[in-house]
């Protein structure tokens, strides 16, 4: 089976690099970026200003190949790479949860970003709590790790 994504915009982001930025959006926590919907698809935009975030999926284009066992940047000790989330993925696809601060005709403000300047974006889908919230009660690995989130950036660990 063949499956192809063609990207419905990009991201427009201080980072040109990857080298320094953050790992996670909660590392980005008051970081604006803007994604530009392609104007084809801007009328799906509607409706979109009534959620405070948004879930983007996205390609993560400056990520090429593989890894199965990965060093993360919160741990020391490869891990599987379906047990963490670094972007030498066998799909290079990206999830964030966005603050959507404003929408403006094909643009969307958004804060919390993470990603790289041009990531292409695949879909945009609502956030909402009582969806997409869970009671996980289990985090593997990352236990007791998250707060460490913020203060970690990204180095060439995943850089070719």
């Amino acid at each position: 089976m063949d499956i192809h994504y063609s990207p419905i915009g990009y991201f427009e982001t201080e980072f040109k690099d990857l080298q320094h930025m953050p790992i996670q959006p909660s590392g980005a926590k008051d970081i604006e970026g803007k994604i530009v919907v392609k104007e084809e698809f801007a009328d799906g935009l509607k409706d979109l200003d009534g959620f405070s975030h948004i879930i983007v999926l996205s390609h993560m284009h400056a990520s090429s190949g593989y890894k199965l066992h990965v060093k993360p940047f919160l741990d020391d000790t490869p891990r599987g790479v379906f047990s963490t989330r670094a972007p030498k993925r066998p799909n290079s696809i990206g999830l964030s949860i966005l603050q959507l601060v404003k929408v403006e005709k094909n643009q969307l403000i958004v804060r919390g970003v993470d990603l790289l300047d041009s990531t292409p974006v695949l879909d945009i889908k609502p956030y909402v709590a009582d969806f997409d919230s869970c009671d996980a009660d289990r985090f593997g690995w990352l236990e007791g790790k998250g707060e460490k989130v913020v203060e970690k950036k990204s180095d060439d660990r995943f850089i070719d």
